[in-house]
């Protein structure tokens, strides 16, 4: 298996075990607690190795994923004073227990390999050279085996406690009716994210981890409704981000961590402009055409208000409609011109009146202002 193979397929699996944690954060609107946590578990490994003094200790994992759901504690304790917002505590707390972090580093671990940068930013592509021996014998990176569990139990996870998390995320109130624990099922999930971003960073390190937690379920956001779709979607977006991600770097010789995050970032933006309901185009075609029928209607109320009345010739006429609706010239022809197209509205001796069909959809409108 070459390098090249190994460390795509590393990212691709990394990015779905993100990812699918990362849905149900976007969903609950907690993405930035993603970067806190990210940075925050530093603290956890920090201080789990000052106790075992072994940076191959499992206590690492679990002082780094107790790390993290203390973040989330602290937040949200902060926040439910009332005293500052979610993302003001997020701000507190996130650069204090990181900076804890860093100085224990700098103060205490000077001749350990326990290198800050390496945890932020990772490297990839160093991935392959830390193999997994066993009866020495070599089976792959060993990366490809803490990722390939990392995503085996975040999907079993999920699956097992998919109704749960659903019922939680959407209707916290309906959950705690139902014999749900919504706080249970919350900080289940922030453990199971520390969990992610503490198996994750070191081969990608915490920027790349937020990255794929976040910016493939966003992507995915914008196009479903359905959470298994958004899943689905999320997982493949994360895939395909790290396979463009990792060619790119390849072709123009940069970081691969950083040309997979701008992979995301291009992928999201793509479909951020295109996207068929919640995409820029889509939501600037719909303002556009709710400008054209707001025209629409407010031309035929005041023409139908005006028919039948005395003084139709000066209200109603095609040189003078547009002072009494405070129009400009271009606005009153392009909605004139789409009434008449649709048969809305003749100019008879220039006159501007409603046909049956205009008058219907007038009335049509009236009755639904009063139901």
């Amino acid at each position: 298996m070459s390098s090249a193979f190994e460390i795509q397929l590393i990212a691709i699996i990394i990015s779905v075990a993100c990812a699918l944690p990362g849905a149900f954060l976007v969903l609950r609107k907690m993405s930035m607690l993603s970067d806190s946590i990210t940075h925050t578990i530093l603290l956890g490994i920090v201080l789990a190795f000052f106790l075992t003094h072994d940076l191959s200790s499992p206590f690492l994992i679990v002082g780094a994923a107790l790390m993290g759901v203390v973040t989330v504690w602290l937040t949200e304790t902060l926040s439910k004073t009332r005293l500052l917002s979610e993302d003001s505590a997020i701000g507190i707390v996130f650069p204090l227990l990181f900076s804890i972090a860093i100085i224990l580093i700098t103060r205490y671990t000077g001749t350990v390999h326990l290198d800050t940068d390496s945890v932020l930013l990772g490297e990839l592509a160093f991935a392959p050279f830390d193999r997994m021996i066993v009866f020495g014998v070599d089976i792959g990176a060993k990366a490809l085996y803490t990722s390939g569990v990392l995503l085996l139990i975040n999907a079993v996870l999920i699956v097992l406690f998919h109704k749960e998390l659903k019922i939680v995320t959407f209707d916290p109130m309906l959950a705690s009716v139902l014999g749900f624990s919504p706080a249970i099922i919350h900080y289940g999930l922030m453990t199971l994210v520390s969990l992610t971003a503490v198996g994750a960073f070191e081969a990608v390190g915490s920027i790349l981890v937020v990255a794929f937690m976040i910016g493939p379920p966003v992507t995915a956001y914008l196009l479903t409704d359905d959470l298994k779709t958004m899943l689905l979607l999320s997982a493949i977006f994360g895939a395909l981000s790290g396979v463009v991600g990792y060619q790119a770097a390849a072709l123009l010789d940069v970081s691969i961590a950083g040309s997979m995050a701008v992979a995301i970032g291009i992928i999201f933006t793509l479909v951020f402009i295109i996207a068929p309901k919640r995409g820029l185009m889509s939501v600037l075609i719909r303002k556009s055409r709710n400008r054209t029928q707001y025209a629409q209607m407010t031309l035929l109320f005041h023409i139908c208000n005006h028919q039948n009345n005395t003084v139709a010739h000066e209200e109603n006429g095609v040189n003078t409609i547009a002072e009494h609706l405070h129009w400009g010239q271009k606005k009153l022809e392009k909605t004139i011109y789409s009434l008449v197209r649709g048969k809305k509205v003749d100019i008879m001796h220039d006159l501007i009146v409603a046909t049956p069909s205009g008058a219907q959809m007038v009335e049509n409108a009236k009755k639904k202002l009063f139901e």
